[in-house]
């Protein structure tokens, strides 16, 4: 990975969208998804929201990943995690997935939350290797996955939400 994990600065979140757009490519065809998913994925974040989001963490210079991190309820919440697809399976989404956790234990949340494609070998198995466990969504967090259902995510594929207590190590 060419640079360590940083906050991204404002010049970088335009950069992100087209990020996340390549990293949604990945989804075509692979076990865990429906036929033609990506198609049907929202379109990405726009750079207002990375503006507006409670932290948002690059990988690399220029970036070749990213972390948006948001609130939900009291424990942070990892919003979208994407890396480039030419960066893929070098440790990049891992090293913000880290990142991403030792920030939000430094700012003091109990846990850190998210929701994900259970049968996709790079989303909820790999979540499982970084310490999240599946939960059943409660309060802010059923809401969220509430939201992903109106916006057609679970007709692409099986969804779970998951959670990473800090408490636990």
């Amino acid at each position: 990975m060419n640079g360590a994990v940083r906050p991204a600065s404002p010049g970088e979140l335009s950069l992100l969208p087209a990020i996340e757009a390549a990293s949604d490519t990945l989804l075509q065809d692979v076990p865990g998804t429906q036929p033609g998913a990506v198609d049907r994925l929202p379109p990405p974040t726009s750079e207002e929201a990375l503006h507006t989001a409670l932290q948002v963490l690059v990988a690399g210079r220029p970036p070749q990943g990213f972390a948006r991190i948001e609130e939900v309820g009291t424990d942070a919440h990892l919003e979208q995690l994407s890396v480039d697809p030419r960066h893929a399976g070098r440790g990049v989404g891992r090293a913000l997935v880290e990142a991403a956790l030792a920030w939000a234990r430094e700012q003091g949340y109990p846990g850190m939350t998210l929701c994900t494609f259970a049968d996709v070998p790079f989303n909820a198995p790999f979540y499982r290797s970084c310490g999240f466990v599946v939960i059943d969504p409660e309060g802010e967090l059923a809401r969220v996955r509430e939201n992903e259902r109106r916006l057609g995510l679970d007709s692409l594929g099986a969804r779970v939400a998951m959670r990473k207590s800090f408490e636990q190590g």
